[in-house]
């Protein structure tokens, strides 16, 4: 029979101390992933149409000298009731500032109901007399005073101190007397109040209303729509005349001459000219398709840029197609985030000649780039509207063709001198701006182009979109199935697994 070996004794003090040194490893492991997790993590945006990520526009923004460079950082005070429909997501898009600003952006949330001698410090601090959903942003540098109080007892914010209330962030229509939440335009609305307390001030630009005849009695018209696209980059558009002037006012950050139907006189050419020479000029044209009147044809001429006489169309199976397609250049900073993307242009449009290089532009330093090229398939006819259009080599333009080009005067690629670059877009196209016509891309260039022009190109990208609403049409029958899978079958098929459970644990 095998002899029994001796029974070892039990060694409870090597058991015990492997114990203590395992769970204080573990407990390390646990905090070491904790602490990294903490520092090092990426986020991803699940959504659909990726709703709750910052534009590339307001991402660059946040990024720029602007933000970067303060000595303080702006506040955020978000005063949200945590019922209002709007609040995960404004909280989740001032989370997003405040993490892409490095810390240049700080967050304060108060909730109003839970927290009302918070708010009431607020309202008093900020001298308002309504508490309601909204984002307080201040971004003043000093201790200047937070609201100042006229003549007349009437006390107005600090320009440094910008207001945004819930209900402009939502998009309203009205329809048989009934108001209804259509999309969500926050992101669009937070940068352009951030903007507007940073500088403080909107920037200003001229539309030469004598030449320019953009048709402004609609509401949606396109001179309603440029001047909405400006005003969320924080520019105010005015009228001003061009007769009667002998130069342009110091205090607008450039000028706008759209939809031109009658010439310059000698005296606005000298004018226009004289402003171009200046330093850090600004020129934003926006033309008809084959109508820019001779001496601004002659003046876009000798910057490089030709307006033709002709209506870019294409032949799809004997069908016209009046709409251009194109796509947007490479190597141009402004439009990095388009460049290379397609678009369409709505409505008319004419091509541009783009004399890009030539000798006698480089000797006088003016450098015409083109922005937007027409796709293949597509020709610039010079007999639009005779019948029967067709390609003849020998009378229309052929490809490559422009609807779109910039110029820049002076020294742009020497950082000494960039800043006082004189700059200038020409873009052969008006009804792009119609709202049947409109497309985000277009908006998002034209943006970005006029942030380009004065000098703020920290702004120009793809920009905010707004967020829609959806309804999903459901028959009564398909309710009222989804209310039986609810109430009924999902609860009893969780208590027949319960019940098997317990019955095999019973065996």
């Amino acid at each position: 029979m095998p002899q029994d070996l001796p029974v070892r004794p039990l060694n409870r003090w090597g058991l015990g101390s492997l114990s203590v040194l395992q769970t204080a490893l573990l407990a390390i492991i646990v905090i070491s992933l904790n602490y990294l997790a903490a520092h090092h993590y990426s986020r991803t945006d699940l959504s659909r149409s990726a709703d709750y990520s910052l534009s590339p526009a307001t991402r660059h923004y946040l990024q720029a000298d602007a933000i970067q460079h303060r000595k303080q950082p702006v506040k955020w005070i978000l005063a949200f009731r945590r019922t209002s429909p709007f609040y995960e997501r404004v909280r989740a898009l001032a989370e997003e500032y405040t993490r892409l600003s490095n810390g240049k952006i700080t967050l304060k949330v108060i909730d109003p109901l839970r927290s009302p001698d918070r708010m009431q410090e607020v309202t008093a601090a900020y001298g308002l007399t309504l508490a309601r959903d909204m984002i307080i942003i201040d971004s003043r540098n000093d201790e200047s005073a937070i609201t100042t109080e006229d003549a007349n007892k009437t006390r107005t914010l600090n320009p440094y101190v910008k207001l945004v209330v819930a209900d402009d962030m939502g998009v309203f229509t009205t329809a048989e007397g009934t108001r209804k939440l259509t999309g969500f335009q926050g992101e669009a609305l937070l940068t352009a109040r951030l903007v507007e307390s940073i500088e403080g001030r909107p920037r200003k630009m001229a539309l030469l209303a004598d030449k320019s005849r953009l048709d402004a009695e609609d509401a949606r018209s396109p001179r309603k729509s440029l001047a909405e696209t400006l005003r969320f980059q924080n520019i105010d558009l005015s009228d001003i005349h061009l007769s009667g002037l002998t130069e342009i006012p110091d205090d607008f950050a450039g000028i706008v001459l759209a939809s031109p139907k009658y010439d310059l006189t000698d005296a606005e050419l000298a004018v226009l000219e004289h402003y171009w020479n200046k330093p850090r000029a600004a020129i934003l044209v926006l033309i008809d398709a084959g109508e820019a009147p001779p001496k601004l044809r002659a003046f876009l001429r000798g910057n490089g840029i030709t307006p033709r006489k002709d209506r870019i169309i294409a032949r799809e199976k004997n069908t016209l197609v009046p709409t251009a397609r194109c796509v947007f250049t490479k190597g141009v900073t402004f439009t990095r985030d388009l460049a290379g993307q397609t678009t369409e242009f709505g409505g008319a449009s004419s091509s541009l000649d783009v004399r890009e290089g030539a000798d006698d532009l480089l000797n006088r330093r003016i450098y015409p780039m083109g922005l937007i090229q027409v796709l293949d398939g597509f020709w610039g006819e010079t007999k639009f509207g005779q019948g029967h259009e067709t390609f003849d080599e020998t009378e229309d333009n052929k490809p490559p063709l422009h609807i779109a080009a910039c110029v820049t005067r002076g020294a742009e690629s020497d950082d000494r001198f960039s800043a006082d670059t004189s700059r200038m877009i020409v873009i052969s196209n008006t009804d792009f701006l119609v709202p049947k016509h409109q497309r985000a891309d277009n908006i998002d260039f034209l943006a970005s182009s006029v942030n380009w022009l004065i000098g703020r190109e920290s702004l120009s990208g793809i920009g905010p979109r707004q967020v829609g609403t959806y309804k999903l049409p459901l028959l009564d029958a398909q309710v009222s199935f989804i209310n039986r899978v609810n109430l009924i079958f999902l609860p009893t098929l969780l208590v027949l697994i319960g019940a098997f459970v317990w019955s095999s644990r019973r065996v």
